[in-house]
């Protein structure tokens, strides 16, 4: 049975590694590494990250928000009309950012900017970290049942830890986008 303070450790642990700009692993993985850990079910476990997520994603939205009231007025108008153009795309590519392993910061930000609506914003990006987690989470979950008759939970959960370092890192270090087009070059 899980308690209540797993549940708040769940929560709080995903608004921590989310709060931080450009360095947050896949909430994806957080999930699923959390299914290692607790014994919640996975649905509860991909609800408590993406909500951690989505308010840590709202504080930097907020923040950028509110320095767009500081721009000049040249520059707000020209957000402004910008705005305008995006408005109808920003809920489906908030979502989309938000439901893959694509960073956040490059849309966020611009939302903010242009002060686009608050609701909207954490409907649609709460709804995209949703999807990924509660996915991570089951993955997570159907992993450690398949895994745990020939491998200890400790190490189970050691090697996922290793392995979301890894991916942590080269998504970093590496462009991938340039290693899978230079791939597809050498194969056609």
């Amino acid at each position: 049975m899980v308690t209540l303070y797993e549940l708040l450790g769940i929560f709080v642990t995903s608004f921590i590694l989310n709060i931080i700009p450009f360095t947050g692993p896949s909430n994806m993985l957080i999930a699923a590494n959390v299914a290692l850990l607790v014994n919640a079910e996975p649905f509860t476990i991909g609800f408590l990250v993406a909500l951690g997520s989505a308010l840590a994603k709202s504080i930097h939205y907020a923040v950028t928000f509110f320095i767009s009231g500081f721009i000049g007025e040249d520059r707000r108008k020209r957000l402004d009309a910008a705005g305008l153009k995006l408005k109808n795309w920003a809920f489906l590519a908030l979502f989309i950012v938000a439901a893959s392993p694509l960073p956040d910061e490059p849309v966020v930000v611009p939302l903010g900017l242009l002060k686009y609506n608050p609701v909207k914003f954490f409907v649609s990006y709460f709804i995209g970290k949703l999807l990924i987690a509660v996915v991570g989470a089951y993955l997570g979950s159907a992993g450690q049942k398949f895994l745990e008759p020939f491998i200890s939970q400790e190490v189970l959960m050691i090697a996922s830890i290793i392995l979301t370092i890894v991916i942590t890192v080269v998504l970093l270090k590496f462009d991938i986008s340039k290693i899978f087009k230079r791939y597809k070059k050498e194969r056609s």
